[in-house]
């Protein structure tokens, strides 16, 4: 599975089928980051420690700097089936914990309109392995955030509907509440974002080691396996400081930077299979040098890793370095003129895009060789 094996968690358990569907595999191109290494470790050597348990995790950092690629990694090297949950502004206590839904009539379902059938046949056919919000996802092709108001707009309608019409009502976790109480790897993603106090309470309660959740149904208590990765991005727009309470609950903290030149390049190799070491060591000049330059600029756009990828896959096909560093990184940064100005200016002064337009110069000495 990986280079971890003996760090699996827990060897005698066993998971169902469709949870070990749900442990990440490693792709080829994938290549361990000293912070994975180091994760692993400190998550093993504590993990039968009592309170000194490292079960809820802080990976923060800019938006491509890997943090969600980490965090299916750990899901290999632990054996933990992985899952997820992207937090938004408006989230309420039901996207923590669940929802109860009315089982309604078949008549009163076939005379809804299809949309809002589809949803519910979906979620009274499923077995509630998969929470509501992911099966509206899966169904209607949604963002978390729209199958969230989905569900509340029907939960509204089906309220005021349901005198003769209800057999029964039903209990449907989150997907938090799922991977708490079965002992999942979750990754919280961008908890920064939620404005409601009570919410984060909700949260906060669930990442106590010794934590339950109080459902509708039943209390439920935090399985030993489950662990959290809270992921976020660092200076985003709409986003808040980390809530005091919750960071108080994390116990290793991971500061998400770009990764070293030499990682950049084997990574690139991995992914995209182009080998021009040179070409790519100057795009990694480049990428390090841009994100540096918005960081002491105040410019909030990013130069990451994903921005790297796709350009030097542009210019292992034979696109222009010089033209393609626009389109695939710096329009992703910036599209403000002076901004612009700056980052070129920075690139200028550290004779990149001079360098850049020898690699121009050679690839088409490289061509016209080969036409003759």
């Amino acid at each position: 599975m990986s280079n971890h094996d003996n760090d699996v968690l827990s060897p005698t358990r066993q998971l169902t089928d469709i949870e070990k569907g749900l442990v990440w595999t490693k792709p080829s191109s994938h290549k361990e980051s000293e912070e994975e290494r180091r994760i692993c470790k400190e998550i093993k050597r504590n993990w039968h420690r009592g309170e000194m348990k490292i079960a809820n995790i802080l990976l923060e950092g800019d938006a491509g700097s890997g943090k969600t690629q980490l965090a299916k990694a750990l899901s290999a090297d632990l054996g933990l089936p992985y899952t997820k949950v992207t937090c938004f502004a408006d989230m309420d206590k039901s996207d923590i914990i669940g929802s109860i839904l009315p089982v309604i009539s078949y008549e009163r379902l076939e005379e809804m309109q299809s949309e809002d059938q589809l949803v519910l046949k979906a979620i009274y056919e499923s077995d509630s392995f998969q929470s509501t919000s992911e099966i509206v996802m899966n169904v209607l092709g949604i963002s978390q955030e729209q199958a969230a108001l989905k569900m509340k707009r029907l939960l509204k309608m089906m309220a005021q509907n349901t005198e003769d019409n209800v057999v029964e009502y039903r209990f449907y976790p989150s997907e938090i509440v799922r991977a708490f109480q079965k002992g999942y790897l979750l990754e919280i993603q961008e908890p920064t974002v939620i404005r409601d106090a009570a919410v984060l309470m909700a949260l906060n309660s669930a990442l106590e080691l010794d934590g339950s959740i109080n459902l509708p149904t039943e209390i439920i208590h935090r399985h030993p396996d489950f662990i959290a990765i809270i992921t976020t991005n660092r200076s985003y727009t709409g986003t808040r400081p980390l809530n005091e309470a919750l960071r108080d609950r994390i116990q290793h903290s991971e500061k998400m930077d770009l990764p070293t030149k030499d990682m950049m390049i084997e990574r690139a190799m991995a992914k995209t299979e182009y080998r021009n070491q040179k070409v790519l060591g100057l795009l990694a000049d480049i990428i390090i040098l841009l994100d540096k330059t918005a960081r002491a600029s105040g410019i909030k756009g990013v130069a990451g890793m994903r921005s790297y990828f796709y350009w030097a896959d542009a210019v292992a096909e034979g696109a222009s370095a010089r033209e393609s560093l626009y389109h695939k990184v710096i329009y992703k940064i910036t599209t403000d003129s002076e901004e612009i100005k700056l980052l070129e200016e920075a690139l200028k002064k550290h004779g990149l895009l001079a360098s850049l337009d020898e690699v121009e110069i050679n690839f088409q000495k490289k061509n016209e060789f080969l036409i003759r």
